[in-house]
């Protein structure tokens, strides 16, 4: 949402001649609509499929928040003036009745501008009963937390999609392969190739990859054979296990990652276990916000900004107290196994922004709710309390500068030193 600051006044239309000035619902000038033609067919072209779907998707997620502010203010009955992809200058926009829609320069999230958002903003008197500050207070929290409710309805529906529609790996069954060969270790030694079965470790039949896993880990250096059915043949392989560290002890590393088939759920119980998930990960990532701005996480932020954060140990994601950007979301979801996989990544991110943007300090929504709170306690025998916005300016200011700070440094960290899985 915006809070009432003045709007963007790029665009062609903003030409004080009559002659000049666009019609309504005219679009912006030729040469910015051929600009983001070129960028979104350049983008294209220079990204892969799966990258480009995941740019995609986070778009669409960004445009379903501000969807939800705008749907909600119109519902109740406030003027929405602008509805735009981005900030900046203005490369292409459209106006539908009083609403004018577009994309921006700067590909950095999405607003919808609702006049009368705080006592501060002027407004035409005419227009003052359409103000977001002049509606009942449950309309003024619908509007401020359904940006949040959108991210939370689209990680129900993506953690559905995963358990009940395209399915999830069953680590129980018999039925599993190898799905990843570690490189420089005791499989790749071996020959063990993407798609074999291990069938059996020096004559010892495991059917389930977390009991060989048990008797790997328990021989760490030790030499084996491994009985491996490769297509219709069936294999001995040797090798000797490598060695991990794992709770302070030494343990056995072959290298191999597994593929498990998919299993799917009903979906009466997808939905369940989609709510039930959606509900565990808020509550991961309220206790995962804290971790990262207290004490201990900003050390360690600074410390990967530094370069001198500990190193992962295999399996983990590198960087661990990093906060990621938009760039660093793209290259893990884009890199991710499978499709289930993108899927839940984007689910685990939908839940994170839709918490973030709960944080009751303005310029976030939960900001908004908060001051509305305020408003609703402060008010008393039907007369209606206004709480003094520019007391909170500094604070919003300090808020904006600290978002600044860590948008471009997680940027830079990203690009420079692009986070991997070990």
């Amino acid at each position: 949402m915006s809070d009432g600051a003045p709007s963007d006044t790029s665009s062609a239309a903003s030409d004080q001649s009559p002659a000049k000035v666009a019609p309504a619902g005219e679009t912006t000038s030729w040469v910015r609509r051929a600009l983001i033609t070129a960028a979104v067919v350049g983008l294209g072209l220079s990204v892969s499929l799966p990258t480009l779907a995941i740019i995609l998707a986070l778009v669409f997620m960004i445009f379903m928040h501000e969807l939800g502010h705008y749907v909600t203010a119109r519902a109740a009955g406030m003027k929405v003036t602008e509805f735009f992809i981005g900030f900046g200058p203005r490369l292409w926009s459209f106006r539908r009745g009083e609403t004018e829609y577009g994309v921006k320069a700067i590909p950095a999230g999405a607003y919808v501008r609702i006049i009368g958002m705080s006592n501060m903003e002027e407004v035409d008197p005419g227009d003052e009963a359409r103000t977001y500050r002049q509606k009942p207070y449950w309309r003024r929290m619908s509007v401020a937390l359904a940006g949040s409710a959108m991210h939370f309805l689209m990680a129900i529906l993506l953690f559905f999609t995963v358990v009940s529609v395209i399915g999830t790996p069953d680590p129980t069954s018999s039925r599993w392969s190898v799905g990843a060969v570690s490189q420089d270790s005791a499989a790749e030694a071996a020959g063990l190739q993407v798609g074999d079965r291990i069938l059996a470790v020096d004559g010892i039949r495991y059917d389930r990859f977390q009991d060989l896993s048990g008797y790997l880990k328990a021989n760490p250096g030790k030499p084996v054979d491994l009985l491996v059915q490769r297509g219709e043949r069936q294999l001995t392989l040797s090798s000797t296990l490598g060695t991990n560290q794992s709770d302070g002890r030494t343990v056995g590393f072959l290298g191999v990652g597994a593929e498990f088939p998919s299993q799917r759920v009903d979906p009466l119980r997808g939905a369940v276990e989609s709510v039930q998930a959606t509900g565990e990960t808020i509550w991961l990532s309220v206790k995962g916000i804290g971790q990262v701005f207290s004490p201990d996480g900003l050390s360690t932020y600074v410390q990967n900004l530094a370069g001198n954060a500990p190193e992962a140990a295999p399996g983990e994601v590198e960087d661990e107290g990093r906060i990621i950007s938009v760039v660093g979301a793209v290259q893990i979801a884009s890199r991710s196994a499978n499709v289930a996989a993108a899927l839940y990544f984007l689910f685990a991110i939908n839940v994170f922004i839709g918490v973030f943007n709960l944080t009751p300090l303005l310029p976030f929504d939960g900001g908004h709710a908060a001051i509305a709170t305020y408003e609703r306690i402060r008010s008393r025998r039907g007369q209606r309390y206004f709480a003094d916005v520019s007391k909170l300016m500094p604070l919003t200011y300090a808020v904006v500068a600290v978002l600044a700070l860590v948008f471009v440094s997680s940027l830079y960290l990203d690009i420079v030193d692009p986070v991997s899985l070990q």
